[in-house]
């Protein structure tokens, strides 16, 4: 069974989509527990940056310079991070700021999905992605928890000590999995755009084929902009503040919020 695909025209179509039609029986709340990441390509594959180093036709040509590319930005990093800690968060640090990672970003709020998603003059029609991400970890034995940084070496590394370098140096030999991650708030711009990641032991496939070869196909959805209607939602999000100087909480995000606005 493919992804479930809807169609959605405005902003309202899809806060409505998103929006549970009954509160929840323990909180009483109308709110959605799932995740969203926001894509202005047209292909319907959910690729890390790790995944498109080299291209996407076809794609995870170069996975295999994963440890190279880490350990590299390890080296040359270091004079100017002010937060990383440990291996993992390095790994959050490296994906941030763009480095190609096996880290997929998400974030609670379809809104800044949608502001991804909508980004670009790409035309085509923009996807929305939606996870469900307790049924994932309900899968591989994870609690129903988004995992801190601390939890994977307790839940994952059962037989000493869990880093990116193990996960690496492991490759297909480690223990199938997929979860989600909270990252810590490294900077502002983590915490502005609810961010959080999914992370995969396996680097030869999409994680949308991962989960589907795992009987989690149905975890997945996705929101379909038309073509027609991405410059209204585009719109439409800059009217509610959905924009780089929000998302962005720094100079970059001021210049880039008006490169776009005003093109």
């Amino acid at each position: 069974m493919g992804i479930r695909e809807t169609k959605v025209e405005s902003l309202g179509e899809l806060i409505d989509q998103v929006t549970p039609e009954k509160p929840d029986p323990k909180t009483g709340r109308r709110r959605d527990s799932c995740v969203y990441h926001g894509s202005a390509d047209v292909a319907r594959s959910l690729l890390t940056s790790l995944d498109r180093l080299g291209g996407v036709k076809p794609a995870h040509t170069k996975t295999g310079l994963e440890e190279h590319i880490l350990r590299n930005f390890a080296r040359y990093s270091r004079p100017y991070l002010q937060h990383a800690t440990n291996e993992w968060e390095l790994l959050v640090e490296a994906q941030h700021h763009g480095v190609p990672t096996r880290l997929l970003d998400w974030s609670y709020s379809p809104l800044v999905a949608a502001h991804f998603a909508t980004l670009g003059d790409v035309r085509a029609d923009r996807a929305i992605w939606r996870l469900d991400w307790k049924r994932v970890h309900r899968k591989f034995g994870f609690p129903e928890l988004a995992l801190l940084i601390d939890d994977l070496n307790r839940l994952v590394g059962k037989d000493g000590k869990f880093t990116p370098w193990r996960l690496i140096d492991e490759g297909t030999h480690v223990k199938p999995f997929a979860c989600m991650i909270e990252p810590p708030t490294l900077d502002a711009r983590i915490s502005a755009q609810a961010a959080t990641f999914t992370l995969c032991s396996d680097t030869t496939r999409s994680l949308d084929e991962f989960l589907a070869d795992h009987g989690l196909a149905d975890a997945l959805s996705m929101f379909v902009i038309p073509e027609r209607a991405t410059t209204y939602v585009r719109d439409q999000l800059d009217l509610v503040g959905m924009d780089e100087r929000r998302l962005f909480p720094d100079l970059d995000g001021v210049a880039e919020e008006m490169r776009r606005y005003y093109s």
